[in-house]
């Protein structure tokens, strides 16, 4: 199966601008459902993904899923789902944690540390990196995936 992306979506941005930057990326993907924020400890997945959520209308007390695995939020009668795969060593832990029914339940997935699952995931997954620039500066860019 062709997992690739276009990749043309690339922004830099100020930390003062998540809010700003997760309406774009909802209108830039008005169809998507299932991204993945590839970057390095610290970069600000975390952040930006709870930042969507509370575009997307969630007023839940937002976490990291770091130990839980995947959080669940809701907002405006819809599903949200939230998972750092950081901790997991292999998809068959990933599969038990219940990424499966997550990605394909229609929902809002947003999935950190995804290298495990690239495999399972829909074609059209899209798939974003953060770079830090600079203490308050990152780019987000939309990555191709050649699986």
């Amino acid at each position: 199966m062709d997992k690739s992306t276009k990749s043309n979506w690339n922004i830099a941005y100020d930390l003062g601008e998540l809010s700003s930057i997760a309406a774009q990326l909802l209108v830039e993907f008005p169809e998507a459902r299932i991204f993945t924020f590839k970057g390095e400890m610290g970069a600000g997945k975390t952040t930006l993904i709870e930042e969507i959520c509370r575009s997307l209308g969630s007023k839940d007390n937002l976490s990291s899923p770091t130990y839980s695995i995947i959080n669940e939020y809701h907002a405006n009668d819809q599903i949200i789902y939230h998972s750092d795969l950081f901790r997991l060593k292999s998809l068959e832990e990933a599969i038990h944690a219940g990424i499966e029914e997550a990605i394909y339940s229609g929902a809002y997935c947003f999935i950190e540390w995804a290298e495990l699952i690239y495999d399972i995931l829909p074609a059209d997954t899209i798939h974003l990196e953060i770079e830090v620039l600079e203490p308050t500066k990152r780019r987000i860019r939309q990555i191709n995936l050649e699986l």
